[in-house]
């Protein structure tokens, strides 16, 4: 039978998906020692956070396709894995409606500001002193104001109609986008990113990370961004300088910002954006809701049993590689 690599644990609910065509194999107890550990066996892998570069993809002579459970694959590298005849395949759609609630509901978060107005009422409370709690609270509507997205993909759609429904005017700039679905979607274009960053009251990214996209947003861009603006990053921690975003907001620039990324992960102790008042972090949990963590799994599992039954999967980032891919798949011992 084929096998199947699983991060840390073959996880049992999806057994039933594969157990008539593979096995499942795993690091198990070996994985703080060898996080790779069984990799030499696997003609399948399901991978989330784990990198897999050259060096690991040489340690798999039987591999035939990595599955990434999510939309970004920056972990992955795709030409190394190319060179080597292994498909390279992710699941764009199953973190669009958990990612895109995450991004509004950072948005509204900040922008009632939330975090200081209970860190208010919690001082008050302890202290016995009685405040005007309504006279000192800044905070901001969204219905009126524009929303910027950076990335018309799948999850920057799903954002833009719930800010719709909000009342929101929505704008975005995605070079690599028709505008046949700026205009499906009713959202504005904008012709630059410094034109979508000086009109928006919210900005909001959500683009895969590569060279282009790597510290996008930069002190010149938060610069560029209107006074008073709120900036969230559901993407990557790699597209923002997290040193030029805390001078934005230490310098009154920006009101606030929603990160559920950052770079590294997760920060490290001293990252002045921790504990601020008007920032709000996750851990890179946008996808983990009760559906959104099966459909990660789910989405990507299923493309591996699809290969190795010896159809094409649908999401080939690798497109090219198909011919070779199928090929070995045809030499391997069934």
């Amino acid at each position: 039978m084929y096998k199947i690599w699983f991060e840390s644990t073959v996880p049992e609910e999806y057994r039933h998906m594969f157990e008539d065509i593979a096995d499942g194999i795993c690091p198990g107890n070996q994985v703080k020692t060898d996080p790779y550990h069984e990799l030499e066996n696997a003609h399948g892998v399901v991978g989330g956070g784990r990198v897999f570069d050259a060096a690991a993809l040489d340690r798999a002579p039987n591999l035939l396709i990595i599955a990434r459970t999510g939309v970004g694959y920056d972990t992955l590298d795709v030409d190394a894995a190319t060179a080597r005849g292994i498909a390279c395949v992710n699941a764009p759609e199953a973190p669009t409606v958990s990612t895109a609630e995450l991004a509004v509901t950072l948005m509204m978060t900040v922008a009632r500001a939330v975090k200081s107005i209970e860190k208010e009422l919690l001082s008050m409370l302890e202290s016995g002193e009685r405040r005007n709690l309504h006279r000192e609270y800044v905070a901001w509507e969204m219905q009126h104001t524009q929303l910027g997205i950076v990335g018309l993909g799948r999850i920057g759609g799903h954002v833009s109609g719930i800010a719709k429904a909000i009342g929101m005017k929505v704008v975005a700039y995605d070079p690599h986008i028709a505008d046949e679905r700026f205009a499906s979607l009713g959202v504005g274009r904008a012709n630059s990113l410094e034109e979508l960053l000086t009109g928006s009251d919210f900005v909001s990214l959500h683009l895969p990370l590569n060279d282009e996209t790597y510290k996008i947003m930069d002190a010149s861009r938060f610069a560029q961004m209107k006074p008073g603006a709120v900036f969230i990053n559901v993407s990557r921690g790699g597209h923002v300088d997290e040193a030029a975003l805390t001078d934005a907001l230490d310098s009154g620039h920006l009101f606030g910002a929603g990160l559920d990324v950052t770079d590294p992960e997760p920060p490290l102790a001293g990252n002045p954006l921790l504990g601020r008042d008007n920032v709000v972090i996750t851990p890179h949990i946008a996808s983990s809701t009760v559906a959104g963590r099966p459909r990660l799994t789910t989405h990507a599992l299923e493309q591996v049993v699809q290969l190795l039954r010896g159809e094409r999967p649908p999401h080939l980032l690798n497109p090219e590689v198909w011919d070779v891919v199928r090929a070995r798949w045809e030499a391997t011992p069934k």
